[in-house]
């Protein structure tokens, strides 16, 4: 725009005007903003987004978008890359992100109820043109959440699958009942000793308790996590009298065998047992050896404050007939979660290697399963128990953690930021988005929407809403320019002389274009005037013409009125120039009278207006015909169409001219100057051709003026219905946690039949209180 306007008259602009400050303004914050700080000062900052500003005048798409929610979810840090059209600032401090879709509602739309949306537009700062061809909210997000995150993320992928997966894996670690029972610190031998509560529980011999009289209590001191372990195992027979000893073997710490006795039982043996035990009738004729001789050795074998070590331990001690306080069961050292015990023979195979009770010997050794239940221990004792579990998870308790239960990490958007540990949330219409059901609230309408969001007891990290309530609404078929196109219409003039008066204001600036109405604004001592023009390109006009004019004596300025809604009035008037509708057509009025006075020459852009009288102006246009207008332009290019225009009861006096090829046009304004030299003003067309500000550009005469145009029920109940729209939207941005980035997308009618339109996407991240105050 900063080339075209500077060339509206004759392609040259005063160092002294403002309009001239204002586009170089703007051409250096835009060098500015196209130069990215360093990627550290870019993400420790505030979060703040910004677009650039040659990137306002095209529309994004969802691919562009999508790069957007994913630098801002995911970061530098992940190894994604800015997008290459804005700029996130302050990425590492972003709480989260909001993306609000809302079918059936256009660029056109927003325009034309922009003052209905007042939350829409004071609380977004970046509003930008979104083309889709996903023409349903359900197909853009599912588009969304179904994208492939930048492969360089693999690695960061990875790592948080396995952090994952660990903590998968701990956290069925610790609901295992070994876990459960002894922690998972590495612990001292005491704490696997039995307690007086266990032993009376498991029906251990203890002194004092009923079936058990008659037993050797063993002395015994207090026990230290030094205290000596020694293996014990005993082997059985039947006799008449029950179970009784035949076979005792005792190792002590090192493994050292300190006996392996055969035993003599005191009644008559009725099954030696010889399978399990390995006794037979010949072993045990010779023996003499009795109870009372093992129990008076183990007496001098082992130590006050030794702790004993078996398997199923308290078989051993009723067949021995002794008390002892000082135990470790390795049948219940490894616990398993069904309340059975394993066998002494599979715990030496998985955890120590160790073959034993094998088919090939004769009955059980119990020097060998004494030793076995020893290391058993020893191992538990010298690990943590977690540890124990881990080692063993699999090929001990069997327990597994399935492939299918934990698929490889995927790239897909809504995968990662799962795997990452990041929330998301839908809320919405049913729809198929891949993501899990108790990630999704369904809601048919768009009240239920937005309250069951700002119920959430915790916004997702990342959250999408589907706002549906225009789906069913037909596109709107009337262009009206909307009231901001309108008030674009509008410029400021004064001071003027006194006196003077809105006829004088009139012949003074219809020069420009047709005016749709003038208000006078009297104070005590200065006049100034609100001109609204019919087009956009009048109201242009008299702001490259008449600001800076002379009139009586007075300078008039000639601005934009400045309001918060006017601040991108730039940046609207580039796209309405740069639209495809624009692209071959120029807006050119013809000029008589005096076309220099006070000493400013026609090159200077500048028009001094003499008066003899307030109300007798000498710069007046000229009428204009199709043929004058084909002959003059024609030079430049081939002239397709001459639209005159013109106002009630009055010959036409200014024009659009539509050539062949962009290319006519273009030569029209670079030769601007030579045109005026012609007294002929030009200016690419700004009002879109199918958009009317109480016109519509046609051939012949146009009439107008006081017509009402008339507000159909529809057009009321569908301001309503934007309204709720905003008011909901409003609500949601609102209800968002701070340093969150919003983005609200709206989302045109399309179909096959007609061109594409442009839907719009709005972007703000929500500061905080503190600097919202601060600005």
């Amino acid at each position: 725009m900063e080339s075209s306007l500077s060339t509206l008259t004759n392609g040259k602009k005063r160092k002294d005007d403002p309009d001239h400050h204002h586009l170089n303004g703007h051409r250096t914050a835009k060098r500015v903003k196209s130069e990215p700080a360093g990627s550290d000062e870019l993400e420790d900052v505030e979060p703040r987004i910004s677009v650039l500003p040659d990137r306002l005048l095209h529309p994004i798409t969802a691919k562009e978008l999508i790069e957007l929610l994913h630098y801002a979810t995911l970061g530098k840090s992940n190894g994604v890359k800015q997008p290459s059209w804005c700029v996130l600032r302050g990425q590492k401090r972003i709480q989260g992100v909001n993306v609000a879709v809302v079918e059936g509602v256009s660029q056109s739309d927003f325009y034309k109820h922009y003052l209905t949306l007042r939350n829409l537009r004071t609380k977004y700062s970046n509003r930008l043109s979104f083309m889709s061809s996903n023409s349903s909210s359900s197909s853009l997000l599912s588009t969304i959440f179904s994208s492939e995150v930048d492969s360089s993320a693999q690695p960061l992928l990875s790592k948080a699958f396995c952090q994952r997966r660990k903590i998968k894996i701990n956290n069925v670690l610790s609901s295992h009942p070994v876990v459960k029972k002894y922690g998972k610190e590495k612990r001292g031998l005491t704490a696997y000793v039995l307690t007086q509560e266990e032993l009376i529980k498991g029906h251990y011999p203890v002194k004092g308790l009923p079936g058990f009289e008659g037993f050797l209590a063993l002395y015994s001191t207090d026990i230290t996590d030094s205290s000596p372990l020694f293996g014990l195992d005993c082997e059985m027979c039947l006799t008449e009298m029950g179970s009784e000893l035949t076979r005792v073997s005792l190792v002590d710490g090192d493994g050292k065998c300190l006996m392996d006795e055969l035993v003599k039982p005191h009644n008559e043996i009725r099954d030696y047992l010889t399978r399990f035990s390995g006794i037979t009738v010949a072993m045990l004729d010779p023996v003499k050896t009795t109870l009372r001789d093992i129990q008076v050795k183990l007496l001098t074998l082992l130590p006050n404050d030794a702790v004993l070590v078996g398997h199923s331990i308290e078989n051993d001690l009723e067949a021995l007939r002794l008390i002892y306080p000082h135990v470790i069961d390795t049948s219940l050292l490894y616990v398993r979660e069904t309340g059975k015990r394993f066998k002494l023979k599979v715990l030496a195979d998985v955890v120590l290697g160790r073959k034993i009770q094998t088919q090939d010997k004769k009955g059980h050794l119990p020097f060998e399963d004494a030793l076995a239940a020893l290391d058993l221990a020893k191992y538990f004792i010298s690990k943590s128990p977690l540890k124990v579990v881990e080692d063993h998870f699999e090929d001990l308790w069997g327990w597994s953690i399935k492939d299918e239960d934990e698929p490889p990490p995927s790239s897909r958007f809504a995968d990662v930021l799962q795997h990452l540990g990041r929330t998301v949330g839908y809320v919405g219409n049913r729809s198929d988005l891949t993501l899990h059901p108790a990630n999704q609230l369904w809601h048919n309408s768009d009240k239920q929407v937005v309250d069951a969001f700002r119920k959430w007891n915790k916004c997702p990290f990342f959250s999408a809403l589907s706002l549906s309530g225009f789906s069913g609404v037909p596109p709107c078929q009337d262009h009206k320019m909307s009231r901001y196109l309108q008030d674009m219409c509008v410029v400021f003039a004064g001071p003027l002389p006194a006196g003077f008066s809105e006829k004088a204001v009139r012949r003074m600036f219809r020069c420009c274009g047709s005016i749709r109405a003038v208000e006078m604004l009297e104070t005590t001592h200065r006049v100034h005037a609100v001109v609204e023009f019919e087009l956009l390109e009048a109201a242009a006009l008299a702001l490259q013409m008449l600001n800076g004019a002379t009139v009586q004596g007075h300078t008039v300025k000639v601005q934009r009125p400045v309001t918060a809604s006017t601040l991108d009035f730039d940046v609207t008037l580039d796209a309405l120039m740069s639209d495809a509708v624009n692209a071959r057509r120029l807006y050119a009025l013809k000029l008589k009278g005096h076309m220099t006075a006070n000493g400013h020459t026609p090159t200077d852009g500048k028009l001094a207006v003499n008066s003899c009288a307030s109300v007798s102006l000498p710069v007046k246009k000229c009428e204009l015909s199709e043929e004058s207008l084909t002959k003059t332009f024609g030079r430049f290019g081939v002239v397709e169409r001459v639209a005159l225009m013109g106002e009630p009861e009055m010959e036409p006096s200014h024009a659009y001219i539509h050539f062949a090829h962009s290319e006519g046009k273009q030569s029209a304004v670079d030769s601007s100057a030579e045109l005026w030299q012609e007294k002929y003003v030009t200016c690419p067309a700004l009002t879109p051709a199918d958009a009317t500000c109480g016109v519509s550009p046609h051939e012949g005469p146009i009439h107008f003026g006081g017509q009402t145009h008339h507000k159909s029920p529809q057009d009321a109940a569908l301001r309503r219905m934007m309204k709720n729209l905003d008011t909901r939207l409003g609500k949601v941005f609102r209800s968002l946690p701070e340093c969150t980035l919003s983005v609200v997308l709206l989302l045109a009618h399309n179909s096959a039949d007609n061109p594409p339109s442009p839907g719009l996407c709005l972007l703000e991240i929500k500061r905080k209180k503190s600097s919202q105050a601060l600005t």
